[in-house]
């Protein structure tokens, strides 16, 4: 498993996956794992990362590594 995959073109760490999903910064990331769906968007590979955006939160999120589709298991 790599540690960058490529995500609209361009190269990502975990953190900085997990900030394009969250759309602000975060302060941990564990590494970048197939999600093993399809996009329900455009039909592309989705990522999945685990991240904490604060101290006292943990969240997974997952992005599609050709659209600007992500969700979080919050949403």
């Amino acid at each position: 498993m790599s540690e960058n995959r490529v995500v609209q073109g361009r190269m990502v760490t975990a953190k900085k996956l997990a900030e394009l999903i969250e759309d602000d910064s975060v302060m941990d990331a564990e590494a970048i794992e197939e999600a093993d769906r399809e996009c329900p968007d455009c039909g592309g590979d989705v990522l999945e990362v685990g991240y904490m955006p604060s101290v006292t939160e943990f969240v997974t999120g997952r992005k599609c590594q050709d659209c600007d589709w992500s969700e979080t298991d919050r949403d």
